[in-house]
């Protein structure tokens, strides 16, 4: 049993509240997963010749005294490129200008046990173990600011309780997914994967459900084509809630066994694995609230 959150603000002005508007769903969702939390937030776009990489310093032997500026010098020593650094404890983003493929293979040769959690133009990705609340307050969630965000609370089930196999899990660039429930195929998935050049990083089956949606998008698929591909070849139970640059949606499977509730008005779209989560929310009662239906896809854009 997990817990989803999922928020899009329609509003340009409402973009500073995202943060303190999503954190009361975040917490109301810890008795779903009290082991980890995370979250996935999309903003204004860093210019195209640029990228942000998103890592996680708390399996390193330093942690939160990781010297990030020193990493950020070293990558521009090396590659002779701008690298800016914004830091909190054990996170970083990191906003290099160039490719970010050769940066990432440098980092893991010289830093195996540094995170990388992220890598795109619009996302920044926040995750680790703790209750929503401590996680929350590690990160300071209330003050994030942008346009829309995917949110999830673990308990952990078929995978060790670590920070790499909370969510959102990513593949790609600025792609997210969590995942409430669980699938019977994804070691399958892999197989047909990894001779595709895919790696995985964890156990996790919501790796796999990842990796095989981003696969799709990058071979050309729109968003809406992708899923109809997940519901072919993803056998499970699963309530997946993705976040692209510029996208929300939502699916469920045939069966439909892992809660979700939606709440729409003309500021907001915001979704949940309870109502709880969503009954802070200004304007609530006179939302259109619903139950997604089994096997449909909802997709909204910002």
């Amino acid at each position: 049993m997990c817990g989803i959150v999922g928020l899009l603000v329609k509003k340009p002005e409402l973009r500073p509240q995202l943060g303190s508007l999503m954190v009361p769903m975040l917490i109301g969702m810890t008795e779903r997963g009290p082991d980890s939390a995370g979250l996935a937030v999309f903003g204004t776009p860093v210019n195209e010749a640029h990228r942000k990489i998103n890592l996680y310093s708390g399996m390193t032997e330093a942690g939160a005294d990781f010297n990030w500026h020193g990493l950020a010098h070293a990558i521009r020593e090396e590659f002779g490129t701008d690298a800016e650094i914004a830091t909190s404890g054990n996170h970083a983003i990191l906003t290099v200008g160039s490719a970010a493929a050769p940066i990432k293979h440098w980092i893991h040769e010289h830093h195996p046990k540094l995170h990388i959690l992220s890598t795109g133009r619009s996302m920044d990705l926040y995750k680790d173990i703790g209750t929503p609340t401590e996680v929350s307050d590690r990160y300071d969630f209330s003050h994030l600011q942008g346009t829309h965000l995917v949110g999830h609370t673990r308990m952990a089930t078929e995978s060790a309780v670590t920070p790499d196999r909370a969510h959102p899990f990513t593949a790609g660039e600025d792609f997210c997914l969590v995942h409430n429930g669980s699938l019977s195929n994804p070691n399958g998935i892999r197989r047909m994967l990894e001779p595709r050049g895919i790696h995985f990083d964890t156990d996790n089956d919501t790796e796999a459900a990842c990796r095989f949606l981003e696969w799709r998008l990058r071979e050309g698929d729109t968003l809406e084509n992708a899923l109809q591909k997940g519901f072919d070849e993803l056998d499970g139970f699963f309530t997946f809630l993705m976040g692209t640059k510029d996208e929300l949606a939502l699916i469920r499977d045939p069966f439909a066994c892992k809660p979700a509730v939606v709440a729409e008005t003309d500021d907001y779209v915001a979704i949940a694995s309870e109502f709880r989560s969503l009954a802070h929310l200004p304007d609530i009662k006179n939302a259109h609230v619903f139950e997604p239906a089994p096997e449909e896809m909802y997709v909204w854009r910002t």
